[in-house]
């Protein structure tokens, strides 16, 4: 048996590599489990347990679940149900025994449940997971009419007289589910079985079809008026392009894998034949088509939601049962083409898009103008007028006025945005946004289709203006009323990642599209280059605050030369805001916040003609008071000691919440310092664990506390360093979360914080621990490609040299990093660390010995290629060289 199921199941994989056939692979192992089952059952009854006379058909195996609909994938599971007539049950109990002890025997992963007639019955009254289970029941072997019994009896008893049960409970099933497995279905690494827009969906739209429109096969439904035949095709093709890449994903993987991760999207991407063009991967290429497969299974959704709602108003009692006594009216608005039913818009009539064009921009104003949701039907024949929305429709000014006002409303824009988005309009009108529709960027950092990316931005924008997001971004709501034009904020913001996929760069490559769309919305010429001016620098400011010494005036002066105008600092400072926030959960957080505001600060100094000086030592004393009403037990005299061991980066860089965990941990530092103290913070909202490190700063602190980390395998994403004015270091390391809960997160960070101490305390040899860890990690260059790059500046920083440092990102890379920095005998004056998903780009501000810039360009190369070689050679190498002081911080 083992033997020839190995067997077959090699031929069926053999079939699909060489056919690609999705469906046809699930089919094929699905027959090969009937087939195993069937010969298992004869050689049963035939040798081990012999039938009683008269019972050979008495018993019934039949698939249920997912096997029940005739497909099984690589690796699933094998649902079965053995129905029983009532009599003779020991004999039955042995046959089923002796199949089930086999088929795992076999290795195979078998779900069973062993029920008469009556049971199933009451069970399926009881579970709506039984009821699935049987509403896709298949006979495999056994008495035809016993099973046809149970199905008629089911089907009488328990389907007839629950629609509106089943429908409600398969809906909120589906909504937990995707609310599990991520809201979006735009997420970069998708659930192919259990995600939104994936295989489960398209299972529970014919669930529910079949149990509302009493069908048994997925073609019955064109007849049964619910799908087109194109709709049917549509639902045909979504499901074979899901299956031939879950089938690709259980047989890559070697198990029920159903996370498309990014690690195996390059290779199915490979399998698949997707190669790279016009600026994009082939692996981005096959996920921008499987992101558009998710779209149109969210269109059959709508689609299936329409028709359903549409049945309540005929005559038949089973959907009004099922829908209910709904009233129903309809209403006329303001313009002839539309009207309102059951509080929705809908169309006038079916000819509304064709009479004018305008009309389908124009529902979705009048949706956002009424904050009514827009009718399935009408949505339905959206997507069937989308040829309507050409050259000449997209030139009309009444059009781009109706569009420009839906981007910019004070209502809800990121809502009718992303249904114009679903309804294939926002790509037809603007052709540049249907490159980006469904493209996913091949990177850890963002969480988001671009186009999805653009629109939750939008969305923050409005959440800012409206006061729905004032805690969380106080300043930007306060700037947000001193802006000249909010339309050029909200098109800069909808435009800025509008050329992403191009060979070009899509700051440059956007300014175009920027300058060709925006006289067409209706944009003057001097609001046109205001909104190219902040696309072309939209990654300007978030790049100084992250990596940029702040307290360097050349900073300051650099980034105030380059913006010019209040306004356009203002601009650029909420659109920064808008479109971190808009990357994915937890990218945004307290700290980067807090950069932000001090360049804006410095910034607005500056432009106002203030001395930065004396504008830092202004926003210095105020955030010194800050603290001080946050501290009211503190005496005067223990406040003003504790403040001035704090230095003006601290008090400018660091928020209100840390400042006062630092007082309280520094405080007792002062009589309770023994050795270096590691505090611990979780922040499963962020997915990150924080360590702040208190102790005696020395030149290779820095290094030290990350080849700690690196030894105990955990990955630094970001720091702030810090030195107080009395030589103790005050470092924030933020680590990745690796464990769910709370209490199991704490213990391992407890492990990293004891290898810290034991570090700093000289207990452990680093470089040997770090390269060991190392060793059995898997390779991120499989996966990702980084092209390594160091830059070293002396024009960013009056004082310093700046060195720039990119690459693929790796568990020890800090600490290597800064190793070599000490060896070649350089002073780190601050350090900000960064990554940005699987890129490290870490920044060193730095001086030789003397406290002197690097002018030497030799020793500018030897430097350069020493920092490369952190890219080029293995993890394992040796690292014990000397470092020298660090300076304030980051």
């Amino acid at each position: 048996f083992r033997d020839a199921l190995e067997r077959a199941r090699e031929l069926v994989r053999e079939a699909f590599e060489d056919t690609g056939e999705g469906l046809r692979c699930a089919r094929h192992l699905s027959l090969i489990e009937d087939a195993l089952i069937r010969t298992l059952y004869t050689y049963v009854v035939r040798y081990i347990h012999p039938a009683p006379a008269g019972a050979a058909n008495q018993i019934v195996v039949a698939a249920v679940g997912g096997y029940g609909r005739g497909t099984l994938a690589p690796g699933s599971d094998i649902d079965l149900l053995f129905l029983l007539p009532g009599q003779n049950p020991t004999w039955s109990n042995k046959v089923i025994e002796s199949i089930l002890y086999t088929l795992w025997d076999l290795r195979q992963k078998v779900g069973h449940s062993t029920r008469s007639i009556e049971e199933c019955v009451r069970y399926a009254l009881e579970d709506m997971t039984v009821r699935t289970a049987l509403l896709e029941a298949r006979l495999i072997l056994g008495d035809e009419a016993l099973f046809e019994d149970m199905r008629t009896r089911f089907d009488r008893e328990v389907v007839s007289n629950t629609p509106a049960e089943f429908v409600a409970a398969k809906l909120a099933e589906r909504d937990a589910r995707i609310v599990k497995a991520g809201k979006s279905r735009y997420l970069v690494e998708p659930n192919v079985k259990d995600g939104k827009g994936g295989l489960r969906d398209l299972n529970t739209l014919f669930w529910i079809s079949k149990y509302v429109y009493r069908v048994r096969e997925a073609s019955e439904l064109v007849e049964a008026g619910l799908f087109s035949r194109k709709e049917y095709r549509l639902f045909c093709r979504c499901e074979e392009f899901l299956w031939r890449v879950r089938c690709h994903l259980h047989f890559v993987t070697g198990r029920p894998e159903e996370r498309l991760s990014f690690d195996q999207q390059r290779l199915i991407s490979e399998r698949l034949g997707y190669v790279g063009r016009a600026g994009l991967y082939g692996v981005e290429r096959f996920m921008k088509h499987y992101f558009l497969i998710a779209k149109e299974v969210g269109d059959l959704t709508a689609i299936v939601c329409a028709a359903l709602e549409e049945r309540q108003a005929k005559p038949s009692p089973m959907l009004d049962r099922f829908f209910g006594r709904i009233w129903r009216r309809r209403e006329t608005v303001a313009n002839k083409d539309f009207a309102i039913e059951n509080a929705r818009i809908t169309v006038a009539d079916p000819a509304t898009f064709a009479r004018d064009p305008v009309n389908l921009i124009r529902l979705f104003a009048i949706a956002d103008e009424s904050g009514l949701a827009i009718h399935p039907d009408a949505m339905r024949l959206v997507t069937l007028s989308l040829t309507r929305i050409d050259a000449e429709m997209r030139s009309d000014p009444e059009a781009n006025r109706l569009f420009l006002s839906i981007l910019s409303s004070r209502n809800s824009p990121e809502i009718v945005l992303r249904l114009m988005n679903q309804a294939g309009v926002l790509g037809r009108f603007i052709p540049d946004f249907g490159r980006i529709v469904a493209l996913m960027q091949f990177n850890m950092y963002h969480s988001y289709t671009v186009d999805e990316h653009l629109i939750r931005a939008v969305g923050i924008l409005a959440d800012i203006e409206s006061g729905r997001s004032v805690i969380e971004h106080k300043l930007a709501q306060e700037v947000l009323p001193e802006l000249v034009d909010r339309r050029v904020l909200y098109v800069a913001l909808f435009l800025h990642d509008i050329a992403k996929g191009r060979i070009e760069d899509h700051s440059l490559a956007g300014v175009a599209v920027a300058r060709k769309i925006c006289p067409r919305l209706g944009l003057s010429p001097e609001e046109t280059e205001s909104v190219a001016w902040l696309i072309e620098n939209h990654l300007v400011m978030s790049d100084t605050a992250q990596r940029r010494d702040l307290s360097d005036r050349r900073t300051i002066e650099t980034f105030s030369a380059l913006v010019g105008t209040l306004d356009r600092l203002n601009m650029l400072f909420i659109l920064t805001v808008c479109d971190i926030r808009a990357v994915g959960p937890g990218v945004w957080n307290g700290w980067k916040a807090e950069l932000l505001r001090t360049l804006y600060w410095e910034t607005e100094s500056a432009l106002g003609g203030e001395q930065s000086t004396v504008a830092r030592d202004r926003r210095v004393t105020e955030a010194r008071e800050e603290l001080r009403a946050a501290l009211p037990s503190w005496t005067k005299h223990d406040f003003d000691a504790y403040a001035a061991r704090h230095q003006p980066p601290y008090w400018l860089k660091v928020d209100l919440t840390h400042k006062i965990r630092h007082a309280n941990l520094l405080n007792m530092s002062e009589v309770e310092l023994p050795g270096p103290t590691v505090d611990i913070l979780t922040d499963e909202t962020r997915g990150i664990t924080e360590l702040t490190i208190i102790a005696p700063d020395h030149p290779r602190l820095l290094s030290t506390i990350a080849g700690a980390c690196a030894a105990a395998a955990a990955d630094i994403v970001d720091a702030q360093i810090f030195t107080t004015t009395d030589g103790l270091a005050l470092d924030m390391v933020y680590v990745t979360r690796a464990l769910g809960r709370d209490e199991d997160e704490l213990r391992r960070a407890g492990r990293i914080a004891l290898a810290i101490e034991r570090a700093l305390k000289g207990e452990i040899r680093l470089s040997e621990m770090v390269a060991a860890r190392s060793q059995g990690d898997a390779p991120a260059a499989e996966t990702f490609e980084v092209e390594p790059e160091v830059v070293i500046d002396n024009a960013l920083s009056s004082r310093m040299t700046v060195i720039e440092v990119a690459g693929l990102d790796r568990r020890g890379l800090l600490f290597e990093l800064t190793a070599l920095l000490s060896q070649l005998h350089l002073n780190i004056g601050s350090a900000h660390i960064a990554t940005f998903g699987e890129k490290a780009a870490d920044v060193f501000y730095v001086t030789d010995l003397n406290g002197e810039k690097i002018t030497d360009g030799v020793r500018r190369d030897t430097i350069r290629d020493a920092l490369l070689s952190a890219f080029a050679a293995p993890a394992t190498r040796r690292l014990d060289g000397q470092g020298q002081r660090r300076g304030e911080g980051l």
